[in-house]
């Protein structure tokens, strides 16, 4: 295999595709890109056996077609200090060593033979395919990603949870302490689901910021494959069955609350500065368009609190949170103002964005409540 290629156009594609990549592998042939170069592409692929991602790149100046497994951390070191410039591979079939040249000089890289790389996973004939808009799915996994658990015994909640019905997607991630639910309105002319894990979802989430064109996504009960316009995740999905979320949000929510949401997240991080390192926990007094915010930590003998002014439909409530959720949530809705739902203090408080016009899609955010003292 001999060809030459730009070094910012190949970095571009390796720093994308190695992502993939772990930083241990149980198979040392894992710790490669496997490079293929034919009809003009040059396909990388890296892999951690459970996520597979294939990146694409048009070659001009090609001598040779062929094969070979790069190791992945030195030809990247190698690609970042190049400046852009143009880069000769010339692979030895025989010992596997890959030489690359430039106008001023050359290294050489140990290889390996690819035939020991593993096959991308296949989908089975009753595959189930849709085609996403770029935003509809980058969206989706940006409200909800946050909220996945890291739970060995519940596997399940280790991903999000694509609910795909005739008249929409509903993508949901729970970590059984808080939980996202977002929906989006389309035509999917389908009924299916699947648990799509924590790390393919965040290597979409960083392709899909460059991405423009739609998404095509196939998926059968086991693996599920999105073809981007020059990229191609394949990926192992969560088995089993999700929980039932819906169960777990308050169906009847009497006390609403609007606040502006930057002031209210800057009210929580300086509260929450005094609260127990333990619990962390805030509690939210509010009544007569006031909220007001406590902390405490007696074991050090600090508190503080805080007034904020909003505007409050119900009668006077006292609830507890953890900062961190109460954090995580609100960094996560985009409006100026979100209105808080709460039954009572032992029910979930519910956090919507609030929009001034009529919305495609509508999201909700739930946090479990902590134990107050009177």
């Amino acid at each position: 295999m001999k060809f030459t290629v730009s070094s910012s156009a190949l970095l571009s594609v390796l720093s994308t595709t190695g992502k993939a990549i772990n930083n241990k592998s149980s198979l040392p042939i894992l710790e490669h890109f496997l490079m293929e170069l034919k009809d003009g592409v040059l396909r990388v692929t890296a892999s951690d056996s459970e996520t597979t991602l294939v990146g694409t790149l048009e070659v001009e100046n090609i001598e040779r077609e062929g094969m070979v497994a790069a190791q992945a951390k030195v030809l990247l070191d190698v690609l970042k200090e190049c400046s852009e410039m143009p880069l000769t591979f010339d692979v030895d079939e025989n010992s596997w060593v890959i030489n690359i040249s430039w106008h001023s000089g050359g290294s050489s890289i140990p290889g390996a033979n690819p035939v020991s790389y593993p096959t991308s996973k296949t989908l089975a004939d009753d595959k189930t395919e849709i085609t996403l808009d770029v935003d509809t799915l980058i969206n989706g996994i940006n409200k909800t990603i946050f909220a996945t658990a890291d739970d060995e015994f519940k596997p399940m909640m280790n991903g999000i949870f694509f609910n795909i019905e005739q008249s929409g997607i509903t993508y949901v991630a729970t970590d059984a302490r808080k939980l996202v639910k977002h929906t989006a309105e389309l035509q999917c002319n389908t009924t299916a689901s699947f648990i799509l894990p924590k790390k393919p979802a965040n290597l979409l989430k960083a392709m899909l910021l460059k991405e423009e064109e739609d998404v095509t996504i196939s998926f059968d009960q086991s693996n599920a494959i999105f073809t981007l316009k020059n990229y191609t995740l394949v990926c192992r999905l969560i088995e089993g069955n999700y929980p039932n979320y819906n169960v777990v949000i308050p169906a009847a929510n009497p006390n609403k609350m609007l606040i502006d949401r930057v002031e209210f997240l800057n009210s929580i991080k300086r509260v929450a500065v005094c609260a127990n390192s333990a619990t962390n926990l805030i509690r939210l007094d509010i009544a007569d368009n006031k909220l007001t915010l406590n902390a405490q930590d007696t074991n050090f003998y600090v508190s503080a609190n805080e007034t904020v002014n909003c505007s409050y439909d119900g009668q006077p409530i006292s609830i507890g949170f953890k900062s961190g959720f109460l954090v995580e949530v609100l960094t996560n809705i985009e409006t100026p103002t979100v209105l808080v739902e709460l039954a009572d203090s032992s029910r979930a408080g519910v956090f919507k964005p609030v929009y001034d016009d009529v919305q495609s899609t509508s999201t909700l955010m739930l946090i479990m409540p902590m134990v107050i003292s009177a």
